[in-house]
């Protein structure tokens, strides 16, 4: 079978879209969200569940699973030699549980198509990184650039990735988050990222939920196969 991602900025409607599909889409299906928030996570390692864990004990705020910030928001540690190793050591060891979890996921990406199951994704790595791991320029950390090698030599592509588009006026007014301006920027990204994936379209997302779930249904049956073997319970 095929994955479909759904990438776009908050308030563009993939998760709402991507459940919808799942249930209506006329042929076995299951929704995996590809992206960082733990809160929206339906899979997840338990590694990144410890961290996550460790994090909210610490009092940090959750990802929000959209794109990362631009690198130098968050400024260069400083301080002392070992405390500069400590954070390279902690940059390490949150990259090394990143790709853990993208491959986990990928994974049963093969394993849902491998058994005639249309996957639906919810958000898609490659994009929701691709302004500043990949084409992040000489400004990217180490970790970062290896991070956006990765993505881009190694990780598989979905069959068809769909950004929802819609002006960032419209995307605040659905979800009050974030400002015009980041929205904006966040738009600019994933059609930049566009350029570099294999197949890729633009839906009309300022449309109703269930104009946007019947133009996607019409299109995921006609890339789809002959219907495969049911999806295990």
């Amino acid at each position: 079978m095929i994955a479909v991602a759904l990438i776009g900025p908050d308030g563009s409607g993939k998760t709402t879209i991507a459940r919808r599909l799942e249930r209506e889409v006329g042929l076995p299906a299951r929704y995996v969200y590809m992206g960082v928030s733990p809160d929206a996570s339906n899979r997840m390692l338990p590694t990144t569940r410890a961290l996550r864990a460790l994090a909210n004990a610490r009092g940090r705020k959750a990802d929000a699973g959209g794109p990362p910030p631009p690198p130098g928001d968050a400024g260069r540690p400083g301080g002392s030699a070992g405390r500069r190793l400590l954070a390279g050591v902690k940059r390490l060891l949150r990259l090394v549980n990143l790709l853990a979890e993208e491959w986990y996921r990928q994974t049963l990406v093969w394993y849902y198509k491998s058994r005639g199951v249309v996957v639906i994704l919810d958000r898609h790595w490659f994009a929701d990184y691709h302004a500043h791991d990949i084409a992040g320029g000489t400004g990217r950390s180490l970790d970062r650039r290896i991070h956006g090698f990765l993505l881009s030599r190694l990780y598989p592509q979905p069959d068809l990735v769909v950004f929802l588009d819609a002006p960032p006026e419209v995307l605040l007014a659905r979800k009050g988050e974030g400002t015009i301006d980041d929205l904006a920027r966040r738009r600019e990204d994933y059609l930049r990222a566009g350029t570099s994936i294999a197949h890729f379209t633009v839906v009309d997302a300022t449309r109703s939920a269930d104009e946007v779930t019947r133009e996607l249904v019409g299109l995921i049956r006609r890339l789809a196969p002959c219907r495969g073997p049911e999806a295990a319970a």
